[in-house]
């Protein structure tokens, strides 16, 4: 029996280990795909129902499209290894097929056990890549290239028949509910999206055709990146789409679109937004390989003399920090907006999920790891490689980026100045008028009483003050980052994981930006 064990790989086109078992199938072999909720996996801080529920979503078409060609899901509660060996017990095992997965510590670890169980018992162990992350990666001279060359490739079709064995023992037990996982329920179902390999398909096609002129234009906004964005990212996380399969759609597509230099508008939009898609997929990876290549940025800073940068606060104030940042009550409009969007839906777009890290890490002072994996919870998307990289580039660790330190109200300013976004999902501002929505601390209290917004009362005052905030990260960051250590770091940083299409002097060296 052959073993196909889906990680973060749920649908049938382009999946390597699902092609090999076809081919041995129609050798004569039999083979089972199994997927499992991992209690380790899913009890750690960084799991959530809603992941749950998405997977759970993406497993039951799985299982009618395997089955219609003669395959059969097995779905189990347990550890992999433990499961592996009572499988082994009843059907012997010839070989274990997969994807490598990028994934957080528990999965790393993991993944090794299950190498070593079948090192140990003479079982055919095989991992392919599956989205341009390179095991192991010679280095980041020449990845773009080979990133490049992977999209190009034919993708994997999927088998046209598979065969089970016949072992009546090797069934499915109850799959894990949420609750029996300790993670209640999915409070997001009315505003999440659905998994899914036929959702991906429909979300990617309508991308491409309808929703996504304006993306390049647009993505920054929470107004329209709802519409505008791929949405694309729960899919490629969760893998019920590889990332080459968008990859070349859009390649198609821009084929499609010409490049007529003189074309009209609608068409140079398109063009734009397509490429600019398409190189969003390349900085996927990107942020990936990072977590690939040194797997402690899950718990350590990468430039190693920022560990102790946010030391020292007071516990309980860090506490109530946290838990007003959290809740969507920093008294901070944009912010707070972002986030009770994001806790309720589940996404929110990359512009102001930047703003939110930036927030807690230079305004409130907070060290990233006392909020990465609770965040990593509230999106649907949770990637462990793009999010530590990107929590700890917004948080001003790395020592290669550009420090940004984003302005709560200029991002009012610039991208909901009517208040549209804001009053959806800030209610009680509602009634402030469009000139105090970016501060309405700021409006006079006979105003606040008579639009029936006290500050303090039906929304909290600043919870920081921005200017003094702003200052004073600005000063720490800029000062640490001028030290011989940190420029020594720095270069290490860069020579490891910093992308080649740019200078190192000038990434190294930028000085802190409003934004």
């Amino acid at each position: 029996m052959h073993v196909v064990w889906l990680k973060r790989d749920l649908r049938l086109d382009d999946h390597a280990p699902l092609a090999e078992a076809g081919r041995l199938c129609e050798a004569g072999g039999a083979m089972i795909a199994l997927h499992l909720h991992e209690p380790s996996v899913w009890t750690a801080p960084d799991a959530d129902a809603t992941h749950l529920a998405f997977v759970d979503e993406s497993l039951d078409e799985f299982e009618r499209a395997i089955e219609a060609i003669g395959g059969r899901l097995v779905r189990r509660v347990g550890e992999v290894v433990d499961v592996l060996a009572q499988l082994d017990a009843v059907e012997s095992i010839e070989s274990v097929l997969a994807h490598e997965e990028t994934g957080n510590a528990i999965t790393f670890a993991r993944d090794r056990a299950v190498a070593r169980w079948c090192r140990q018992r003479g079982i055919a162990f095989r991992e392919w890549a599956q989205n341009g992350v390179l095991r192991p990666n010679p280095g980041r001279d020449g990845w773009s290239a080979r990133w490049q060359e992977f999209m190009k490739r034919p993708r994997h079709a999927p088998p046209t028949m598979l065969r089970s064995p016949d072992a009546s023992t090797i069934a499915s037990n109850e799959p894990g509910c949420s609750s029996s996982l300790g993670l209640g329920p999915d409070m997001r179902m009315a505003h999440r999206q659905c998994g899914g390999a036929s959702h991906a398909a429909a979300c990617l096609n309508s991308f491409l055709l309808q929703r996504g002129r304006d993306y390049q234009r647009t993505m920054g906004s929470p107004v329209e990146a709802w519409e505008s964005c791929s949405r694309l990212s729960p899919h490629l996380a969760w893998g019920t789409m590889s990332v080459r399969r968008a990859w070349q759609g859009a390649s198609r597509r821009l084929g499609q679109l010409g490049e007529e230099v003189e074309a009209r508008a609608e068409l140079r939009a398109w063009r734009g937004s397509v490429r600019s898609f398409m190189s969003r997929l390349a900085w996927h990876c990107h942020f990936m390989q990072k977590l690939e290549d040194e797997p402690a940025i899950e718990h350590r800073c990468m430039m190693p003399c920022t560990e102790s940068l946010r030391t020292g606060m007071e516990p309980m104030l860090a506490a109530q920090r946290l838990a007003a940042w959290q809740e969507g009550r920093t008294g901070y409009p944009m912010v707070d907006a972002c986030m009770r969007a994001l806790v309720q839906t589940g996404w929110i777009n990359f512009r102001m999920r930047a703003m939110l890290v930036s927030f807690a890490s230079h305004h409130l002072w907070l060290d990233w790891r006392t909020f990465a994996p609770w965040l990593g919870r509230q999106f649907l998307d949770y990637e462990p490689g793009i999010h530590y990289s990107q929590v700890q580039m917004q948080s001003g660790t790395t020592g290669i980026n550009t420090l940004r330190i984003y302005s709560p109200r200029k991002q009012v300013e610039d991208h909901d100045p009517t208040g549209i976004f804001i009053r959806r999902w800030v209610p009680e501002l509602k009634p402030v008028p469009d000139e105090f929505l970016a501060e309405p601390a700021l409006m006079p209290g006979l105003l606040q009483q008579m639009v029936g917004c006290r500050m303090g009362e039906q929304y909290p005052q600043p919870i920081v003050d921005h200017s003094t905030a702003y200052r004073s990260a600005q000063k720490a960051l800029f000062a640490l980052r001028a030290t011989p250590q940190a420029r020594a770091e720095s270069k290490a940083v860069f020579r490891k994981h910093g992308s080649r299409k740019r200078s190192a002097s000038t990434t190294r060296r930028s000085r802190p930006k409003s934004r």
